[in-house]
């Protein structure tokens, strides 16, 4: 193995650079993106259930935000559950937009892997080839050993790239696909809060009105 890289040239460098970086993405982002993380079970009953029992103080909204992604979210609703609709929705858009933006972290990284590791392959391959015609045009074509260097070069460093690169993209999309459900999830849940405070929010009103 270690003979294969050095013979893929000084620009196999950066290609384990690279490849070293995907594999760490990918694996905080497997252990960060974990469902129970962002959006666990039962978040949305708790909240509830927190509601019935009017335990929505400061502590327990704490608590909440600090649980998971999800929580957060909610915990903006909640913050500011006794303003008008607008504001509430704007609060949960506002935490929404922070919280994706964590979510969708390394990502970018990990695609700019994707796409610049077939690059440097490919710069491989050119190189490899520039020598090799050097080569033919110095030695000629009788001396195979001289063209085997860069013919070696062209093909181990196009191999490496797309090595890096296949895997860095599926996991790139396969990530961007999980993020994408979770806030469609989140958006569903925090709607749905939002939609309980006002009703709450109404009937108050209507009470209010009432026993004046």
């Amino acid at each position: 193995m270690l003979e294969i890289i050095l013979a893929g040239g000084w620009l196999m460098a950066p290609i384990l650079l690279c490849s070293t970086l995907a594999v760490a993405i990918i694996i905080e982002r497997f252990w960060s993106l974990r469902r129970r993380s962002v959006v666990p079970d039962g978040v949305g009953e708790m909240v509830i259930e927190w509601a019935a029992r009017q335990e929505l103080d400061r502590a327990h909204i704490e608590r909440l935000r600090r649980q998971s992604a999800l929580g957060t979210v909610l915990a903006a609703a909640l913050v500011n559950r006794h303003r008008p609709r607008e504001l509430i929705k704007e609060a949960v858009e506002d935490t929404g937009r922070h919280v994706v933006h964590e979510l969708e972290r390394f990502l970018n990284t990990l695609g700019t892997i994707a796409g610049i590791a077939p690059l440097l392959g490919l710069l491989g391959t050119v190189i490899g080839m520039i020598r090799v015609f050097s080569a033919i045009m110095i030695h000629g074509v009788g001396n195979p050993s001289e063209l085997a260097g860069g013919i070696s070069e062209a093909l181990i460093t196009t191999a490496a790239g797309l090595t890096v690169a296949i895997p860095s993209y599926f996991f790139y999309r396969y990530f961007r696909g999980m993020v994408a459900e979770y806030v469609i999830s989140m958006e569903e849940q925090a709607i749905n809060l939002i939609e309980a405070i006002e009703q709450r929010n109404v009937v108050r009103g209507t009470s209010g009105r009432g026993g004046s």
